[in-house]
């Protein structure tokens, strides 16, 4: 990144690998308090790495109904959200690849988006106030899920009116198309749109946790 100098081979190594990684090289002898102290420093090695501006994207786990979903956010917002069918090594390489190699596990840096996060689930919280990074998305896509994220708490739109709203009346494929690439569902809230029949229509977390989120929110 410019501004920012050459970080030295190894540093970017570990900086890509991230915590994640600590205990690949376990032979099997280490012990488990071993492991958690090598993980417990990686971690540390994660914040301050993060802090110190040597990161372009930081990660952390979340509790959810569903299980641990991963989020990673960079200097600009939120950039992506991973349920836990999918395999956090294979997500923080597409990052990698598309965004940056410097990531590491900060969960620090992504407290305010847990925190925001669990109030959902609790019932305690309507509208997310995130700053989100768009850098995965293109500007069609971003175009529509915008409008999504206008939805209000408990409401629906269709797949046409979101793609209407996208600046394309008669995009409803293609709408669906961006919705279901959506990369930080939930905050970006694209359970939200319905076919025009009302029915629930397609979702890349399954049709279970659609209708879930919807019933959360009472809009089923």
């Amino acid at each position: 990144m410019s501004g920012r100098g050459v970080i030295p081979a190894e540093l970017e190594r570990a900086l890509r690998r991230g915590p994640a990684h600590a205990g690949a090289a376990d032979t099997g002898e280490s012990t488990c308090g071993e492991r958690a102290a090598a993980l417990a420093a990686a971690q540390r090695f994660g914040e301050r790495a993060a802090a110190g501006g040597l990161a372009d994207v930081s990660y952390a786990q979340a509790d959810s109904p569903f299980g641990p979903l991963l989020l990673a956010t960079s200097e600009r917002g939120l950039l992506r959200l991973a349920f836990p069918e999918e395999e956090p090594d294979l997500v923080l390489e597409r990052l990698a690849r598309r965004v940056s190699p410097r990531i590491v596990e900060a969960p620090a840096r992504l407290e305010r988006a847990r925190g925001e996060l669990e109030e959902y689930f609790a019932g305690r919280r309507r509208s997310f106030e995130l700053p989100l990074d768009w850098t995965l998305v293109g500007p069609f896509g971003e175009r529509v899920l915008r409008a999504a994220e206008r939805i209000p708490y408990g409401a629906s739109l269709t797949y046409a009116q979101v793609a209407a709203q996208a600046g394309s009346p008669r995009g409803s494929r293609a709408a669906g198309n961006a919705l279901g690439a959506n990369p930080i569902p939930i905050v970006v809230p694209c359970h939200r749109v319905l076919r025009g029949s009302g029915a629930l229509g397609g979702y890349a977390g399954g049709l279970q946790r659609k209708r879930f989120l919807l019933e959360l929110e009472g809009a089923r």
